[in-house]
């Protein structure tokens, strides 16, 4: 497993994720392939899940079985489960709709599509799960405005990466049409961050405490 590779994808995709749908277009042309070969990203992933999840169990002064029970539920359902639901999604939906009429010979690989949940997820997970922490309990839990502005801007923020990097991964395949329809989720993702803000709704109250009814 190239872990080196694995990381400096992990870096771009927060600096400049086109470069890493190039490496994409690299493999299909080496190997014939879309999706990744390699689980070292997926390894990776896990271990960023494990340490942000641990994380956020110590924020919120959660036990240690509570904690692990935290942790079996962020990995196995809110990673993997959902990331099954979406790739499956999104793979039915380029291949039925976005494929171009000359190109019915091609199709969208479901694996790449579960690749492409996986790049998407990783920012979302390092802002939410990671830099959020930094926050939780002195600023953004303190019902105040302040509060719900931070919490929900780094909502915006992190939503708003995963439906970008999700765009670009549909974008990159050259036998697909009308991507651009996978950025008009971002209207209703900025009317409802203002709204949210107006109604003083704050986002990582309510996550917070689903994560504590969770391991009840």
């Amino acid at each position: 497993m190239d872990f080196e590779f694995a990381a400096w994808q992990m870096l771009y995709l927060f600096t400049s994720p086109q470069r890493v749908y190039r490496n994409f277009h690299y493999r299909k042309q080496t190997k014939d392939q879309w999706a990744r070969d390699d689980p070292a990203f997926l390894v990776l992933l896990s271990i960023w899940l494990c340490v942000s999840t641990i994380g956020f169990g110590f924020v919120l002064d959660m036990g240690f079985f509570e904690t692990i029970k935290l942790l079996l539920w962020v990995v196995f359902i809110d990673c993997v489960g959902v990331g099954l639901l979406i790739a499956t999604l999104m793979w039915f939906v380029s291949n039925k709709y976005l494929v171009k009429r000359q190109s019915r010979d091609y199709d969208v690989e479901w694996g790449y599509a579960f690749d492409v949940h996986l790049n998407a997820f990783y920012p979302l997970l390092v802002i939410l799960h990671f830099i959020q922490l930094f926050f939780i309990n002195h600023v953004i839990l303190t019902d105040t405005f302040i509060g719900y502005l931070v919490g929900n801007t780094l909502w915006l923020v992190a939503v708003g990466y995963y439906i970008y990097v999700t765009f670009l991964g549909y974008s990159a395949l050259p036998f697909l049409k009308n991507t651009v329809i996978l950025l008009y989720p971002f209207a209703p993702l900025i009317l409802l961050y203002g709204l949210s803000l107006a109604l003083g709704w704050n986002f990582t109250h309510m996550l917070c405490s689903f994560y504590k009814y969770r391991v009840k």
